[in-house]
């Protein structure tokens, strides 16, 4: 009579047929939804970096090779020639300055006190906190363009008129930026913390300082990042209020006036104006990866 073996006598142990599947279903190709979902990331990918890349392509080119047919698909040789036109036809050295002063004042101001207002709305208990809070995000409600024309009285009677205070002054701190950091401090620093913080002797602007800025590191970072984008961006407001002494926005839009618009011009002007944000998401980059890593540890 023919008798199994015993699995712990022999040193084997029996492998289901199932597991064997999974691992091959694993270690094998990708699922036809896997290769679906990289297909559509790679098709963002690709719509989302083409624009830069074809203001490269066109940058490097001359005048007349933006109208050929079919058009150039790889960069040329004129690029250079091109930034020097760039900066011969406008003032864009000045303009390029200029933005690099009213963005880093404006992200600076509005990082700092937002995260500041951000703190006592979130952990401070005063009376009239909440309808304060309502207040200042009812204000961003209201459209920009209904504030120009006395913004602009203002601006006159306070002799600001064609001079960087002017940009400068009204964005130093947002509705969107005060509730932005509420929130988020809301849960990012516990109370027990603060009152540690407190029986050591900490004043509360020491709390602050030492307990909640760190922890409002991720947050800040997104933040300033959004409001560099937008202060940069920026093109109505230093249009009407800053006359010459223009940012580079309002450069770009003196590149693109004229009877016929110089293509290679425009472009070479706005890969130039691009590329400062580019450097300002690579140093803030590696934060915003970390608030993300950070609340996938906490979720």
């Amino acid at each position: 009579m023919t008798t199994l073996a015993d699995p712990i006598e022999t040193g084997t142990t029996p492998s289901p047929p199932q597991r064997r599947s999974h691992r091959r279903r694993s270690f094998g190709y990708p699922r036809k939804g896997s290769v679906w979902s990289y297909g559509a990331l790679l098709a963002v990918v690709a719509g989302s970096v083409f624009p830069l890349y074809w203001s490269i392509v066109v940058s490097s080119q001359t005048s007349d090779a933006v109208t050929k047919v079919p058009p150039a698909l790889v960069p040329g040789g004129h690029l250079f020639d091109n930034i020097a036109r760039v900066f011969d036809t406008t003032d864009f050295g000045r303009a390029l300055v200029n933005s690099f002063i009213v963005s880093g004042s404006i992200t600076v101001s509005v990082v700092f006190f937002s995260t500041l207002a951000g703190f006592a709305f979130a952990k401070l208990r005063f009376r009239g906190r909440k309808a304060l809070l309502v207040v200042a995000i009812a204000t961003s409600m209201v459209p920009h363009q209904l504030g120009i024309i006395p913004l602009y009285i203002l601006m006159a009677d306070l002799g600001w008129t064609g001079r960087l205070t002017a940009v400068i002054v009204p964005g130093l701190v947002t509705a969107f930026g005060v509730f932005f950091m509420t929130q988020y401090l809301g849960r990012a620093v516990p109370d027990e913390l603060l009152e540690a913080g407190r029986v050591d002797g900490s004043s509360t602007f020491g709390l602050y300082w030492h307990i909640v800025l760190p922890a409002a590191r991720p947050a800040a970072a997104v933040l300033g990042l959004f409001t560099f984008m937008q202060a940069w961006n920026d093109f109505f407001w230093p249009l009407v209020v800053l006359q010459d002494n223009a940012t580079v926005q309002v450069a770009l839009s003196a590149l693109a006036s004229g009877y016929t618009t110089d293509y290679t011009l425009t472009l070479t002007g706005t890969l130039l104006a691009t590329l400062p944000i580019l450097v300002v998401f690579m140093l803030l980059g590696r934060h915003l990866v970390d608030g993300i890593m950070q609340g996938a540890v906490k979720g």
